[in-house]
């Protein structure tokens, strides 16, 4: 039952399928993205009910510039309007929103939005929603080990002083704890890019439906998945 079920602090989510939910159904690549930011929406409300505490999605990645020139333009207009729209969800739900990634890529008027959410949501108490935008795993590593090295060259840390707390202390996540439990909709099986730190001890559930279709009661079954795994950090039952 699921009032059983132990709920894990932090799930991070690889939202996979948007494209392949619209070719399905002969539809514009746009239209898929748009249902999968109708169901991120959801999830964060069914998320926070079910008591989850942070909540991580991978927006947009570092690797998505690459992407046709029209269909980045179209997620970037989709981006300004799912904003506002999770401001007014954060707010009714007691949400705190955190993005992680280097921003500064984006137009002065998205990165003004997301300056908005972060400052809006930073006093609300319950779920804390982390969105990862023009984020890669490998760019907040390169990035950490700049300031890591900055940080040496003026002798406000020694090299023999950096720990693995000392190394996470520089990432986008500093604050935030790991995730227990990944979940990559649509079948895919690899990390790509995403909080490569971060998710080493993390379990890992694969599902093959598409985000777009994923809803609660598949966010349950994910997590009933997450209470049969014999959770050993070293060999030490955790």
């Amino acid at each position: 039952m699921e009032e059983n079920l132990k709920i894990p602090a932090h799930v991070a989510l690889i939202l996979d399928g948007n494209g392949r939910w619209a070719k399905k159904r002969g539809l514009p690549r746009q239209l898929g993205h748009k249902k999968g930011c109708e169901t991120v929406e959801q999830i964060v409300e069914d998320a926070a009910r079910l008591g989850i505490r942070y909540l991580t999605v991978y927006g947009f990645s570092t690797e998505n510039w690459k992407r046709p020139a029209e269909e980045v333009g179209a997620l970037m207009q989709l981006f300004r309007y799912y904003a506002k729209r999770l401001l007014k969800i954060a707010k009714a739900n007691n949400v705190r929103v955190r993005m992680i990634g280097e921003r500064s890529r984006f137009a002065p008027d998205i990165v003004e939005g997301i300056d908005s959410l972060e400052r809006e949501t930073k006093d609300n108490t319950g779920l804390t929603f982390v969105i990862a935008v023009n984020y890669g795993g490998r760019d907040e590593l390169t990035r950490a080990v700049r300031k890591l090295a900055a940080d040496c060259c003026a002798g406000k840390l020694e090299p023999s002083a950096i720990t693995e707390q000392v190394v996470n202390s520089y990432l986008d996540t500093a604050d935030i704890p790991d995730p227990d439990l990944l979940i990559r909709t649509s079948g895919e099986i690899r990390l790509s890019n995403y909080l490569l730190w971060q998710l080493a001890y993390s379990e890992i559930y694969i599902t093959d439906c598409l985000w777009p279709d994923f809803n609660r009661d598949e966010l349950i079954k994910a997590i009933e998945q997450f209470n049969q795994r014999d959770r050993r950090f070293g060999g030490v039952k955790a």
